[in-house]
């Protein structure tokens, strides 16, 4: 397993699980990192779609959500509660979010979902919710980084809007430079290799 390199946490960063990560909740997971400050970290995972769509649970957000349109396991913290992942569909950095939306990196955010959805609508172009979140207290990430649990990549917009999810894990780590590519193809069982 190649070396993790020295990397500092915020969020847009991408965190997939290794091979020495243990926990079964986060086995081949791609999270996206949420926030990331002195009071801990908050991310989703990106590849763990439920069998529940959307509309069965929120139906006036369904048709607003990414296919699938279905709520995604976000992490094993709150599990009860639904966060929404949603992309602007203009402005830049600086520019003040809309109401509902609270901006984290780029022109991603976090969507309240109890804002109107047609004060939404004109402004969101991509949408994802997840049920429940990751979270990690102080130093806790920055210790699983350094013993090997995870690495952290770059994100790129799309990955938080996969239209095939289950692939993620594969294909993010393919288009990182030198070993990590090659870790791409590792089995599930490497037993089986």
């Amino acid at each position: 397993m190649p070396d993790p390199p020295t990397v500092t946490l915020a969020a847009g960063q991408l965190l997939v699980a290794t091979a020495a990560l243990v926990d079964p909740n986060f086995e081949r997971s791609v999270v996206l990192l949420l926030d990331h400050d002195e009071d801990g970290s908050l991310g989703v995972l990106l590849n763990r779609p439920s069998p529940v769509p959307v509309r069965d649970i929120l139906p006036d957000w369904h048709e607003l959500a990414d296919e699938p349109s279905v709520l995604f396991h976000g992490g094993p913290v709150a599990t009860d509660s639904a966060l929404a992942v949603a992309v602007m569909t203009t402005g830049e950095e600086d520019d003040e979010a809309p109401v509902g939306f609270r901006r984290l990196f780029g022109r991603t955010g976090i969507v309240d979902l109890d804002t109107p959805t047609e004060l939404v609508v004109p402004v969101v172009s991509r949408l994802r919710i997840f049920a429940g979140y990751a979270g990690w207290g102080t130093g806790q990430l920055e210790a699983e980084v350094e013993e090997g649990s995870w690495y952290v990549v770059p994100s790129l917009p799309a990955d938080a809007f996969a239209g095939d999810p289950h692939g993620l894990w594969a294909r993010v780590l393919r288009r990182q430079p030198g070993e990590l590519a090659w870790v791409s193809t590792r089995p599930v069982d490497p037993t089986l290799n």
